[in-house]
């Protein structure tokens, strides 16, 4: 079982590290005002997207999980107006993965069974699982990330 949970720990960890970096590589071409602009009349802008992500993964995986103490503002995710520089939220965003990268690496074998519920994922039912869906959260933002680039350098 000890190299079941080590892959379970390097699987998560990597993966997360993954998308973190396209998420890093996906806005360094955008300028500060390209990076909170929105190219539609519907969704989010690329910024409100990270705060989005940085606040779902200090929440669900650092709160809840890591015991951090992090509170979760959801609303002012998707509304922000004091709009921090580009290189601000990056930052936070990266100090978001590594914490879900040090969490899921610190993962004992008991520990992915271990019960989960937060709000908005009562029905989450363990460790793992959470892991699970904020990684295919993750990665649902990072392809509207990916058209909001192509869209923004477009113009």
């Amino acid at each position: 079982m000890a190299a079941l949970n080590e892959t379970i720990q390097s699987g998560f960890a990597a993966h997360y590290e993954l998308l973190g970096s396209w998420v890093l590589k996906l806005a360094q071409p955008l300028t500060n005002e390209q990076f909170w602009s929105k190219p539609f009349p519907f969704g989010n802008s690329f910024g409100h997207l990270i705060l989005h992500l940085t606040g779902n993964l200090n929440y669900y995986i650092g709160a809840e999980m890591a015991g951090t103490g992090y509170v979760r503002d959801r609303d002012r995710e998707f509304s922000e107006s004091a709009r921090p520089t580009k290189d601000e939220v990056l930052k936070k965003f990266s100090e978001a993965i590594s914490l879900v990268t040090r969490t899921a690496r610190a993962q004992s074998e008991t520990n992915w069974s271990l019960p989960y519920t937060a709000m908005r994922e009562e029905a989450a039912g363990n460790r793992f699982n959470i892991l699970l869906r904020c990684a295919t959260h993750l990665h649902h933002h990072v392809g509207q990330m990916t058209y909001l680039q192509f869209e923004l350098l477009r113009k």
